[in-house]
Formats: structure tokens, sequence, C-alpha cells
């Protein structure tokens, strides 16, 4: 008689494998969180161009086979530290940007969050800047980024605008444009001298007085 499809000894060789493959996926999801980490350590104090990936193997405990196993490139790491920063920026992105003064408040959470990450800040601050050089790997991610960044929020301005709730005279790309680049500033500032220099408290200000000139808050 032939043995049915679908034992209890076959169900459990299947349910015991399909569990190993699981801690073998979450054990090598953690690596490459550590992984990735450690290079944010490394970009941030040695820049993207300067940093070496037998480094970053070494300050988390592998051979560099063994880190290329999971990335096999430098520009690889790139890529999926990029990725990472999409998915964090994307919930932010989708919230706020439906209405002004949300975006803008909640611009200034960002801000606060990123008060608490500096080596992280430092590490994107440092790769916008060399993303700057021609052939840089990240150079269209941080182009398209920017633009993305500033066709949202002249977008929310333009409904705004639409809506009543400000002057339609205003330039809605101008608006955007300078809003991204008093956060540049003020970021700067703050990596250059954390201790001494709030960064939130000056665009806490500055969005105040965007609001009362916009007519949106007394």
């Amino acid at each position: 008689m032939e043995k049915a499809p679908g034992t209890m000894a076959e169900l459990t060789e299947q349910n015991v494998g399909e569990e190993k493959r699981r801690r073998r996926s979450r054990k090598g999801e953690t690596r490459r969180a550590e992984i990735l980490a450690a290079a944010m350590r490394r970009f941030a104090e040695d820049g993207y161009q300067n940093a070496a990936i037998g480094d970053i193997a070494r300050d988390v405990g592998l051979s560099l086979p063994g880190l290329l196993h999971h990335f096999p490139t430098k520009v690889d790491l790139l890529l999926a530290i990029l990725a990472k920063r999409d998915l964090d920026s994307a919930d932010f992105i989708g919230h706020y940007r439906a209405d002004l003064s949300g975006l803008l408040e909640g611009m200034v959470e960002i801000f606060r969050r990123n008060a608490g990450m500096t080596e992280v800040i430092r590490a994107f601050a440092i790769l916008n800047a060399e993303s700057l050089m021609k052939d840089h790997p990240a150079k269209a991610w941080f182009l398209d980024r920017a633009t993305e960044m500033q066709q949202h929020i002249a977008a929310t301005f333009e409904r705004a605008a639409a809506e009543g709730a400000i002057d339609a005279g205003i330039d809605a790309k101008a608006m955007a444009a300078e809003l991204i680049a008093v956060m540049d500033g003020l970021q700067m500032l703050w990596l250059r001298d954390p201790d001494r220099f709030d960064m939130v408290g000056g665009l806490e200000a500055y969005v105040i007085r965007l609001l009362a000139s916009l007519g949106l808050k007394e």
C-alpha cells in the first residue's frame, strides 16, 4: 500500500524546514542591518569616497568575503542605505503634504527626530555634498529626492492657494525652494556645532513667522 501524501511525518519535516529558513532569514536581516549601521558610521566619519569596505567588515566582526556575501560592492551598500532612507521618509511625505500647516509643523517634527540621529544626518549631509561630483553613484538619488521634495512642497502651497487659504499670488515653487534652503542651512549650522546650535528652535521660529505671514496662524 502506497503512503498517502501529506503524512504527519512529512508535514512535521516540512514545518521544521520552513522554521529553519525563517530563522536564517531573520538572522540575515539582522546582520544586514548591522552592516548598514556600520557603513553609515564609516560614511559619516570618512565620507563615501574614502570609506574602506574592509573597515566596515571589521566593524561588524566579519571577514571581507562575509560582508560581500550580503553586499557585493560598496555601491550596493550605499544604495541599500538610500533605499532605507526612502522608506523612512515615505510615511512623512504622504501624511503631511496634503495640508500646508501640517506640512510645515511636520517638518519641525522631522527636525526634532533628526536631532537625535546626529551621525545619520551627518552621513547623509556628506553623501549629499559628495554626490555633486561627476559619476558619483548617489548623484541621481539626491537629484531625484531634491526635485521630488520641491514638487511636493510646491503642490501643497498650490492647493492652499486654490482653496483660498493663502494668497493666490504666492509663487509656490519659490516658497518650496526657500523652505528647503532654510532647512538645509539650519541643518548645516547644527552639524558644525550640535551642542550649541538649536536647529529645531530655528526652524520652529521660521515656521511661526511663515505661518503668520501667510495668514494661517495668529
